[in-house]
């Protein structure tokens, strides 16, 4: 892919709908399902991609178009743990974030994508680098919410079950 950026904007834009359209349509227990013992539900994938939202990939992209240094985020010390919001508030909250983001992305051009910084565990990194990190990321959790959405459906499919043995948590 050599025009990179109208790509990413395009999975960044994606991901708040496909969000607010689940949050809208499916019962908040199956939401809040974990999918297995310690794993995350589709409700804290979509915490996390919240928190990443306010405190992590719009920062690190001022960061890098200033030259500044990157910090990194764990998200089991540094997330949010609980929230009292449902599914659908939560996602709204996202969709705008989201919104902001991509203004914010307006500002970045193919010239900037070497821009590089310097990230307190992985070394120097690049915008262009962030950039697909940021897409990827917003779709591993956005599959990893639906996988555990889907889990209980999986169960319940009797025979079909071996189809989805790739897909069992």
């Amino acid at each position: 892919m050599t025009d990179i950026l109208p790509i990413v904007k395009a999975v960044l834009a994606t991901t708040a709908t496909r969000w607010l359209s689940m949050t809208e349509t499916l019962p908040a227990d199956l939401l809040n399902r974990p999918p297995a013992e310690g794993e995350w539900s589709a409700t804290e994938c979509l915490v996390h991609l919240l928190d990443v939202e306010r405190y992590v990939f719009p920062t690190r992209v001022q960061a890098l178009l200033a030259g500044q240094a990157i910090s990194a985020f764990d998200p089991d010390t540094q997330g949010t743990k609980n929230s009292a919001s449902s599914p659908a508030e939560l996602a709204r909250e996202f969709a705008s974030l989201r919104q902001t983001s991509l203004a914010l992305l307006e500002r970045v051009t193919p010239n900037d994508f070497s821009r590089s910084a310097e990230h307190s565990e992985l070394g120097t990194i690049t915008l262009g680098q962030l950039l697909h990190e940021w897409a990827a990321h917003d779709l591993n959790h956005t599959i990893q919410a639906e996988q555990a959405i889907m889990q209980p459906f999986i169960q319940g499919c009797g025979p079909w079950r071996v189809y989805f043995r790739d897909h069992e948590a």
